[in-house]
């Protein structure tokens, strides 16, 4: 059985950014790629182990298309799932009996974690946004702006 102090050690040695959420939850800071970064909230219960990360806010446009993509993506996830809060935004949430949890699998579940929601990031914003993205883009090309961090969505304008 795995305890809140143990997890924080094994934090500590990876050498991750962290903070105390609570007496029972962790929230851990992971650098993404398409995402600046993962937040995962770690929360250890008393029977429970409960791993959860936000991923994208409710999406502005294409809800079913984007709904139908995040089921087709449970079906091949294991432990973590999609799953929708009460204002619709997409998170990735996972529950396992305390018991069955040690340090190597917190590190997998975060890998995993990372990688789910850092992959699947640009994917939902232009399932769920492309109307916003679409007007970004021509907002700061018409004033000549930067469109760096806008790159991701290039092939939507060629």
């Amino acid at each position: 059985m795995i305890f809140l102090n143990q997890v924080v050690e094994f934090l500590a040695e990876q050498d991750l950014n962290y903070e105390l959420a609570g007496d029972k939850t962790v929230v851990v800071s992971l650098p993404g790629v398409n995402k600046q970064f993962v937040n995962v909230a770690l929360t250890v219960g008393d029977t429970i182990f409960k791993i959860e990360s936000f991923v994208a806010r409710n999406p502005d446009e294409n809800h079913e298309v984007v709904y139908r993509w995040i089921l087709e993506q449970n079906r091949k996830l294991l432990v973590i799932n999609y799953c929708l809060d009460h204002l619709g935004d997409i998170y990735l949430s996972g529950t396992l009996p305390i018991a069955t949890v040690d340090t190597a699998q917190i590190d997998q579940l975060l890998g995993v974690m990372l990688q789910t929601s850092d992959n699947s990031f640009n994917v939902l914003l232009e399932l769920g946004f492309k109307s916003a993205i679409e007007r970004e883009w021509a907002w700061r090309t018409s004033n000549g702006m930067d469109l760096a961090n806008l790159q991701a969505f290039a092939h939507l304008f060629e």
